[in-house]
């Protein structure tokens, strides 16, 4: 692998709807190439913390678009802040989750933190997860992958998640991630959609380790 390809070259987008394992199969990857692990969703939570603190209407354009004009976001080593608050602790609560359905379909948003996401990737030596790298923020990437599981199985996974840090019942965050889906899958900026050069992979048939390593066949094989 490393014959074949530059680590400082490699930049790896990987796309899905929340609970298939996105994160850590991320991490993985990064850690196994030595390279720089980028967690999108974070900052579009962080964000929406920062908005809902500021007291801005996520509602409206207006003043999203006047909060975005002096918006500083920073991702550093796992942590995020926004205008120099550090949002890491607060991001996986559900609290973030609901306030970020809103506010990441908002175009001033999208604008902002799609910029600051190239940037990030611009030299090249990392694995970036989100909805919408492979088709808007890194079109042009070589290394596209688009994990999906059933709305079964991400559900159990993302109740398993929160309940460690929230009392949730499994039906709310059921129909919380169904909501979620809708408003990502049919926004009309960005929406959640798979490339059509990227590789597809139920995470519900398989264990973290077995996705890990049909990412990096895929890559080493050259069929991406």
């Amino acid at each position: 692998m490393e014959k074949q390809i530059k680590k400082r070259s490699l930049v790896i987008a990987i796309d899905g709807p929340s609970g298939v394992g996105k994160s850590t199969v991320s991490k993985k990857i990064a850690a196994r190439f030595g390279l720089t692990y980028i967690d999108t969703g974070a900052m579009y939570r962080a964000v929406a913390l920062a908005a809902n603190r500021a007291k801005i209407d996520i509602d409206s354009i207006e003043e999203l678009e006047e909060f975005c004009d002096d918006l500083r976001v920073e991702f550093d080593d796992g942590t995020v802040s926004v205008n120099g608050t550090d949002y890491t602790g607060l991001i996986r609560t559900e609290e973030a989750s609901t306030l970020a359905s809103v506010t990441s379909s908002k175009s001033p948003v999208r604008r902002v933190l799609v910029e600051y996401q190239r940037k990030l990737a611009k030299n090249g030596a990392v694995v970036m997860e989100g909805r919408d790298i492979g088709t808007v923020v890194l079109p042009d990437t070589r290394f596209k992958f688009f994990l999906t599981a059933s709305h079964e199985v991400r559900a159990f996974r993302r109740h398993a998640e929160q309940k460690e840090k929230e009392s949730l019942e499994s039906k709310e965050v059921s129909e919380s991630m169904r909501a979620r889906d809708s408003l990502d899958s049919n926004r009309s900026d960005s929406p959640l959609v798979k490339a059509r050069d990227a590789i597809e992979v139920d995470t519900g048939a398989l264990d973290i380790d077995g996705v890990v390593e049909k990412i990096l066949l895929a890559i080493e094989d050259g069929t991406v």
